[in-house]
């Protein structure tokens, strides 16, 4: 599978769970955590500055899921990353 144009195939990586005050804090309860941690798959033919194998950080908001292989991918515009590692 090959991402097109604009657009980034990621693989969600999950973030570790946070412990506030006794309470865990999972991804869906952290509100104040806008951005999540993936792995890039592949990018679309007018993508810049991105590769594969990069670990970013996106919009958690961003984005649709792609079943493939029984397993969900993500794609993303690539002005939807914020941060790479």
């Amino acid at each position: 599978m090959k991402a097109i144009g604009n657009y980034i195939l990621i693989d969600r990586l999950e973030g570790k769970h946070k412990e506030v005050n006794g309470l865990l804090l999972t991804e869906k309860l952290d509100v104040d955590n806008r951005y999540v941690k993936g792995k890039i798959i592949s990018t679309g033919n007018l993508v810049q500055a991105l590769k594969e194998g990069d670990v970013i950080y996106y919009d958690k908001n961003r984005g649709n899921g792609v079943d493939y292989k029984e397993k969900i991918y993500y794609i993303i515009k690539d002005l939807d990353v914020v941060l790479v590692e």
